[in-house]
């Protein structure tokens, strides 16, 4: 967990639904309000993000700018009968306040991620719900799109140096997979989505996790592609990484 700053703000709030708190950059809002986080509150102005992910994201046109507006929701077997709610561990322990704090420090070391704006929580007895506010990216599209539709064409190269640089500052993404790397027209990307992550000293053992976790969702992700195509693309970018690890960066 990485600590407070200064440009974090922590609104307290009670409502009808129960009691909570909201974590919010300073630099990018004044206040932050709970009804922020309910895509209802903002009607036509949020649409659902429609590829990736688990259904729990819109795209909001705020008075604070475009934003990306994200449930944390459960997957797997576990969400056949709890699909958002978390173990209560403390406030600093939600999902959304450590993927806030998380994210502003990546970004703080260089890492090209979309800001965080707000982080939000609603106790409910022994449990919690959590939903998180970012800066939207624009003209983008995943990994796993651009394979998709260029093949050999995908910023294969671009992606290993991207997770090079998420490993020399630490990061450990716990769920690289080809819908959280982003890419502009121009190859410029991001890495996002990083709930659950942990900043370490690079090591070779979870930075080997990443890569294969990377590997398996292109094999998953891969429609119409043959296997050894995929193997020919995931060796581009897994020498493209090697080459900008031993550089330093």
């Amino acid at each position: 967990m990485t600590g407070y700053d200064a440009a974090e703000g922590l609104t307290p709030f009670r409502d009808d639904s129960g009691y909570g708190a909201i974590l919010f950059d300073r630099t990018r809002v004044r206040q932050a309000s709970p009804e922020w986080f309910s895509p209802a509150f903002w009607g036509e102005r949020a649409r659902p993000v429609d590829s990736g992910g688990r259904g729990g994201a819109w795209f909001v046109d705020a008075p604070f700018g475009p934003s990306l507006l994200r449930r944390y929701l459960r997957g797997g077997l576990v969400a056949r009968f709890n699909r958002d709610r978390y173990w209560w561990r403390g406030a600093n322990e939600t999902r959304s306040f450590a993927e806030f704090r998380l994210t502003r420090a990546v970004a703080e070391k260089g890492l090209p991620v979309p800001r965080p704006i707000a982080a939000y929580y609603r106790r409910d007895g022994f449990y919690y719900y959590a939903a998180i506010l970012l800066e939207r990216l624009n003209d983008v599209r995943s990994l796993a799109d651009r394979a998709a539709v260029a093949g050999d064409g995908a910023p294969w190269e671009e992606a290993g140096r991207l997770i090079a640089r998420c490993h020399r500052v630490g990061l450990d993404h716990a769920d690289l997979n080809a819908h959280n790397l982003l890419f502009d027209p121009t190859g410029r990307g991001w890495v996002i989505d990083l709930d659950r992550g942990h900043l370490h000293i690079p090591a070779t053992g979870w930075r080997e996790r990443n890569l294969a976790r990377l590997k398996r969702s292109l094999l998953k992700l891969r429609g119409a592609r043959s296997l050894e195509e995929v193997e020919r693309d995931y060796g581009r970018l897994r020498a493209a990484y090697e080459r900008a690890w031993n550089k330093g960066y």
